[in-house]
């Protein structure tokens, strides 16, 4: 997909210049303005289906208003769904995806290299025995995500490699993904 807006000098791949070179460094300047809490409640509405709500979050120490927004799951009607929206793992994949968009964005604009456009393509594998408690010895999830990235861009190849590095390097989902994350659980009955 191409960007809608041509660069201009305070422009780079639809990103304010000022404003995200402003917010780099009001973050260098003061850690805390880097500090952001994200929530999502999700529910249970029948089935192996569910809805999650997101909206308000925390910047800063302070409550940021937000629209709500709604993300339906279920699964596929071989795993016992209706196929009415994505799978979890499907939802990971396009928030890994999302999360490198963003990436490659900011940090294209930052490193002066404009992308004509970007896409990428998610491939993962699945053993369900895990899931299903079947074996022991099989994961519960991907064994391996494999991405393709076509970029067209302008810059150099060494230039292109510099920013595949910054942005997968700055990716949170990328990071969450490929790096353990402590999840602490609680049960709370009626």
């Amino acid at each position: 997909m191409a960007t809608t807006n041509e660069p201009t000098e305070e422009t780079r791949n639809d990103l304010d210049l000022n404003a995200l070179f402003s917010t780099i460094d009001a973050v260098e300047d003061d850690p805390t303005l880097g500090e952001v809490t994200f929530r999502a409640e999700t529910e249970w509405t029948g089935g192996v289906s569910c809805e999650t709500r997101v909206s308000d979050f925390d910047h800063a120490g302070e409550t940021i208003d937000s629209p709500e927004f709604v993300i339906e799951s279920d699964e596929p009607t071989q795993l016992l769904g209706e196929r009415a929206a994505p799978n979890p793992a499907e939802l990971l994949l396009a928030a890994l995806g999302s999360c490198l968009t963003v990436s490659y964005a900011a940090h294209g604009a930052a490193l002066g290299v404009q992308l004509n456009s970007l896409r990428f393509e998610f491939e993962g594998d699945i053993d369900l025995r895990g899931f299903l408690g079947l074996a022991d010895d099989v994961r519960n999830g991907f064994d391996e995500i494999e991405v393709t990235t076509y970029l067209d861009a302008e810059g150099t190849e060494a230039e292109l490699a510099e920013l595949r590095e910054a942005a997968e390097g700055a990716s949170s989902i990328m990071d969450n993904v490929m790096n353990a994350v402590t999840v602490s659980t609680e049960l709370v009955t009626n």
